[in-house]
Order: structure tokens, then sequence, then C-alpha cells
């Protein structure tokens, strides 16, 4: 049975973070070099969860200076005069996860599917098809500005929500961490509070560089990410540009999709699963659900042949955080590190 190589020294940030933790539904403590995990024996899989289920909102909330006239990302220019109605949509979820953190939740009236924090748990959602926007949903609720990017579609109903006079401004749907910076600032301007949104950019690199900082020096984890809808019959594996690629390099790992040359998202194989031979597998919480939890993932074709398949090592974190890249970016990092390390082998 391959095992996770303990690292050889951790930076004092991910000590902190490790020591005397408990990972929820393991039994494991998580340990740092030279403290055994609880038992012994193979104590995955793992869930990754944040330190909070909820954002962190600037306060005050600021005020907006309107008129603000801002691009969009699809070569338009946009005025906005009013942000007491805001529907922040995407894929991922990271939009409404910046309005909220720049204090501005009480102004938002819906919510996309992938936007699951506890603040916004309450609001209608107005993408029942995952990344497809219902524009009547949207008309309904009356929104003041859209805020969404280009994993929103289809074109037709943004191209209703403007003839309709709705301002829609959209940002690009780079799903990386160096991208969240960018995103805020973009969001923020649309908003009119751009000094809110140089403000929550501080805090939110600070907290990206200190999980960076906290990654374990030594060999690292092959990590590889699979993206399961196994009610749809989806079976993915994460490469170069997914997204989770940023994640997995984020915490020392090795994304074991890119190692054996993939991009984007690729469909899943047997013979591409085994030959990229991951030491842990990361999935979403509500994918791994989807296929029967740990005990159905590993009756995936290839899965119970690699180190990972076979030690049960998975990963699994909430589909609100794992790929959002939005405002709690640096905490999901912790969170995943955390979860991955915990189990590291005391020999």
């Amino acid at each position: 049975m391959t095992r996770l190589r303990r690292p050889r020294r951790l930076r004092q940030p991910l000590l902190a973070l490790l020591l005397l933790i408990t990972v929820p539904g393991t039994g494991c403590s998580a340990a740092g070099p030279g403290t055994a995990p609880t038992s012994t024996a193979d104590c995955g899989p793992v869930t990754a969860t944040l330190d909070s289920t909820d954002v962190d909102p600037l306060r005050p909330a600021p005020a907006p200076v309107l008129p603000a006239t801002v691009p969009s990302s699809d070569g338009r220019t946009v005025t906005v005069t009013d942000i007491s109605r805001i529907l922040p949509v995407n894929l991922y979820g990271s939009i409404a996860e910046i309005v909220f953190s720049l204090g501005l939740g009480a102004n938002v009236i819906g919510r996309d599917t992938s936007t699951t924090f506890r603040a916004a748990a309450h609001l209608p959602v107005v993408t029942p098809a995952g990344h497809d926007l219902s524009a009547e949903a949207v008309l309904n609720l009356n929104p003041s500005v859209v805020l969404a990017d280009d994993s929103i579609g289809p074109p037709e109903a943004l191209r209703q929500l403007r003839a309709a006079g709705i301002p829609v401004v959209l940002v690009k749907a780079e799903q990386t961490l160096d991208a969240v910076p960018g995103h805020i600032r973009a969001i923020a301007a649309a908003l009119g509070v751009p000094a809110a949104g140089a403000q929550l950019v501080a805090r939110v690199e600070g907290e990206i560089a200190a999980a960076r900082r906290g990654a374990p020096e030594g060999q690292a984890p092959r990590i590889a990410f699979l993206y399961l809808r196994g009610t749809a019959g989806v079976y993915l594996i994460g490469g170069r540009g997914a997204g989770s690629d940023a994640m997995i390099e984020a915490i020392g790992g090795v994304d074991a999709g890119s190692a054996a040359g993939l991009a984007k998202f690729r469909p899943m194989t047997s013979e591409g699963l085994i030959n990229a031979a991951p030491d842990v597998i990361l999935v979403m919480s509500e994918g791994l659900a989807s296929v029967g939890g740990v005990d159905g993932l590993v009756k995936l074709p290839g899965v119970a042949q690699t180190p990972a398949g076979m030690a049960r090592r998975i990963v699994d974190m909430d589909d609100g955080a794992l790929l959002s890249f939005g405002a709690r970016s640096g905490r999901a990092v912790q969170a995943l590190a955390r979860a991955v390390y915990s189990c590291a082998d005391p020999s």
C-alpha cells in the first residue's frame, strides 16, 4: 500500500494549523512533523472543512459612489446607477461571495446554485440548470444590477436582461488564485465601492499568501481531482487550468492530472487514472455523494488500482468552497492543507 510520506519539515504557519486539530468524521488528529496521527491505521477519507461556513463581511458596510461606469469583460461599457437589488451569478459562487464580503450582502436578492454559504442560503435560486440562467426568474426579482461572468449562459438570457434595461456587468471567468484580486476590484468598481475593494483585496491576498507559505517542503503528494456527477453519468479528471490544479499546487501538492499531460477537464478512464497514480483523490462533497460515497467511488473504473483508492485516501470539500476562488480562497487553501496532511505517514 502506498502511503503519503510525512513532509520533512513544515513551516511554522502550517504547523500552527495542524497541531491538535481534529478532522471531522475521521477520528484522526491532524499532525505535524514528529507528531503521529491518533491512530496508525489508515485514516482516510477526510472532509476538508473551512473554519467557518459563512463569509466575513467588511464592517461597516461601504457607502457606494454612483453612478459607476465600468468595462464589462464582453467589451461593453456599463453604467450602474443603483445597487439596492444586486444579483450576483456564476457557475462557482465566487461573485456572490465577493459581494457579501464587501459588506453588501443585505442588497443581494438571489443566488446561483453554487452559492452555499450560510448568509445567502435563504435567497431564491436563478440558475436551476446549474450554469444556465433563467431570464424569467431574474426578471421576477427585478434586479437593479446583474453581476456575472463567462461561465453563465445562455447568451440569449443576458441579452434579454439587457433589453429590459438591467445593467449586466461581466467579469472574466478565470478560476485561479492569482485572478481573485482582479475579480474583487472589478466587482467593487461596478458597485461603486472601489475603496472597499482595495481593503478586501489586501485581506484576501494576505490570507492566500499565508496559506501558500504554509505549504510543506519535501516530497509532495500526487493529488487527482475528480469531478463527479453520478446521477448524470459525468466522470471527469482535472488537469492544467481546471482550477483544481491551483488549489493542489497551493498546498504543496502535485496535480496528478497536469503531471499526466491533461488540460482542463477530461473524461476519466481506468487507464488514465491508473497512470496518474494519485496518492490522494480530491472530490467535491456533492459529487462524492452522487456516486454513493467512498464505497461507490472505489468501484469506479481504475480508482481501486490507484495508491489513493487502495488506501481509501479520499478528501472531499464543499462544492461552494473548493473551486469558488472568491473572498474565502485563503481559508479554503488552509482547510485543504489540513485535510490532506492530516494523514501523513508517521513512519
